[in-house]
């Protein structure tokens, strides 16, 4: 019999990050990015994954009616004062499940590695503002710490949509609204969310994620509005980001919201997590200020990938930073190798890397 309790003590004990339970495999953790299985945990079966889908549903009618119809479910479950990000799937036709574990106190915003020009740009009065990164890239805690920062700092209204709430804020300077999306939340979908939100007198929107054409319809609307919106996109760099907004629309729309995003869009972060050599996650930031050089990038008729990624590396005075120069600046301070700097970038740019390495190298001597 499955003791959820137990592995979850476990998990919060060796500070794991994520839980799965899969069919035919022990409870596994995943800590400072490696698997590892609870070696004193019996093999979970399919009657331990019912159990486990009774513990997590609870009864709930709706998740119970969504996970029957969809075969997948985002929730969220406290469990002796930690959230836990609970998404259940299905494969074999069992529940699987993995579940992140949401630490109840926020690092500081000094603390995580991203660049305080990230910070300094939430005093824009209007705009949008994006932080990306593939999954597991800590897109959610930069966020809520942003969160954070605002709410200690600015007298604003804050407005949060999120799938599901895992930071639970309470209010300081500013107020702050979160709201749950998805069937039996506050919200059906972020789209309404959004668009909602026009008639609710916030300063600043969070979306917790811009995954389609009409989510970012409603949040360019937003900003164009005079809000402040700052959302998240699964994009691995600044240039793809600005490529997959552009793609959410037909060809014929293309100019007209290449027009659009070089006005409003104030800043795209991209961030990637890495193991370091002292086995901690470092943080790999790359940051774009869309100053009118990268406008003017975005505005082309033909749109260029590798011409943004230049004008992102040429700009540095204006608070931009390359995804080479972070790598360069980890190796320099010894906190990653040379092979984990080289696996992060193409081999077209090693000669960039180890010119941007030996320049740091001579300027910090």
């Amino acid at each position: 019999m499955l003791n959820m309790n137990k592995v979850l003590d476990i998990a919060i004990e060796k500070d794991a990050s994520d839980v799965h339970l899969i069919n035919g495999l022990k409870p596994i953790l995943r800590i400072a990015r490696e698997l590892k299985e609870i070696e004193d945990q019996d093999v979970l079966d399919e009657t331990e994954l019912f159990e486990a889908y009774d513990y997590f549903v609870r009864g709930n009618v709706d998740k119970d009616e969504i996970y029957k119809a969809t075969k997948r479910l985002d929730t969220s479950y406290e469990y002796e004062n930690i959230r836990l990000r609970v998404n259940i799937s299905s494969a074999e036709d069992m529940p699987i499940f993995t579940l992140r574990l949401i630490k109840n106190t926020l690092p500081k915003f000094e603390e995580l590695g991203v660049p305080d020009v990230v910070r300094r740009m939430t005093y824009q009065p209007q705009g949008l503002i994006l932080v990306t990164g593939k999954t597991n890239s800590g897109k959610t805690t930069t966020l809520n710490a942003l969160i954070d920062e605002i709410n200690k700092t600015q007298n604003k209204k804050i407005l949060t949509l999120e799938k599901p709430i895992e930071y639970k804020h309470t209010c300081k300077k500013s107020i702050i609204v979160q709201k749950e999306v998805g069937r039996g939340g506050d919200v059906d979908n972020f789209r309404d969310g959004v668009k909602n939100s026009l008639r609710e007198d916030c300063d600043i929107l969070i979306i917790g994620e811009i995954r389609d054409k009409e989510t970012m319809e409603a949040a360019i609307d937003m900003a164009e509005s005079g809000h402040l919106v700052i959302g998240t996109l699964h994009t691995k760099s600044c240039a793809e980001t600005i490529d997959r907004m552009i793609n959410f629309y037909e060809v014929r729309d293309q100019a007209s919201i290449k027009y659009l995003m070089s006005s409003l869009l104030k800043l795209v972060v991209s961030q990637r997590l890495l193991k370091g050599i002292d086995g901690k996650l470092v943080l790999i930031p790359e940051v774009m200020v869309v100053d009118n050089v990268v406008a003017g990038c975005i505005r082309k008729e033909k749109f260029s990938v590798a011409e943004l990624e230049d004008a992102i590396q040429g700009n540095i005075d204006k608070g931009n930073i390359s995804l080479i120069n972070s790598i360069a600046k980890l190796f320099v301070e010894e906190k990653i190798t040379l092979e984990q700097a080289k696996s992060q970038i193409e081999e077209k740019n090693y000669e960039t890397l180890n010119r941007t390495i030996m320049q740091m190298k001579i300027k910090k001597a």
